[in-house]
């Protein structure tokens, strides 16, 4: 019996209106994280090949393993340039992420670069890792990776709040996702999270997604369960838990704390 191409399960479980939850992958470089991250429960896992100095070929390993756990691999790229998003789409990535999202005709240009004709004008490669190498005809490909490719735009500025409306209309456009580390930073405001400002901007976007029937990600807000159900509530359904490294960190500290108590005799 012929292979079925591989569906997106972040996709299929938010438009469910199921929560999903990512782990940021930003110091692993082998394919094991996707495991890792499959044994934890999480749904999704993102490459950070905006910070990290992780190649395309480590994130490629990666997205391969996560297809294979049951777990959708999202890159988040490092630029708006067409070459950084649909390279790592062709090496089985299901998802990106593209930071900086000011106004609408930059999140048009992702929609362009990244899904096929007659909704963009991506490039066509045949079957490949995120379709499970399935034999399939060109057009069946194409169809099912704009269907299931999920597109998220990356809203990190003051100017791309003002312009959540606008970016959430374009068509293609999956979610809106907001950096709260990079947006409170430009508001002059770093790390606070729970500030006036950036409640207001966390509505206005939910208001956005809502109006326009994409969806809502929130990243950086880490270890506040009472603030993470506020986003909850307010209608994120793609939430990223925490990274690699700051679960390690976070163990080991504890760890050594406790180690460092116990008596010497």
């Amino acid at each position: 019996m012929a292979k079925e191409a591989q569906p997106n399960l972040t996709k299929q479980k938010l438009q469910a209106g199921k929560l999903t939850l990512c782990i940021g992958v930003n110091q692993m470089r082998t394919p094991n994280i996707a495991m890792i991250a499959g044994a934890c429960g999480f749904d999704a896992l993102y490459i950070d090949l905006e910070h990290n100095p992780t190649s395309l070929e480590s994130a490629s390993a990666i997205c391969v393993t996560a297809l294979g756990s049951g777990v959708t691999p999202i890159v988040r790229v490092s630029s708006h340039h067409p070459h950084d998003a649909t390279r790592i789409l062709d090496c089985g990535a299901q998802g990106v992420m593209v930071p900086h999202i000011d106004t609408a005709e930059e999140a048009a240009s992702v929609v362009e670069s990244c899904l096929f004709a007659p909704r963009g004008h991506r490039s066509a490669s045949g079957s490949g890792p995120a379709l499970g190498y399935a034999a399939m005809p060109q057009a069946a490909i194409n169809r099912h990776l704009n269907e299931h490719t999920l597109l998220i735009a990356m809203l990190e500025t003051p100017a791309a709040i003002e312009n959540a409306d606008a970016i959430a209309a374009v068509d293609g456009i999956d979610m809106l996702h907001i950096g709260s580390t990079d947006l409170s930073t430009e508001m002059g405001i770093p790390g606070d999270y729970k500030h006036d400002r950036m409640r207001a901007a966390y509505e206005a976007t939910a208001k956005a997604a809502r109006r326009h029937g994409k969806w809502m990600g929130v990243g950086g807000v880490r270890e506040d369960l009472q603030f993470q159900t506020w986003l909850v509530q307010l209608g994120v359904r793609y939430l990223t838990g925490g990274s690699d490294t700051g679960y390690i960190l976070s163990a080991g500290r504890a760890d050594v704390r406790q180690l460092r108590n116990v008596p010497l005799t």
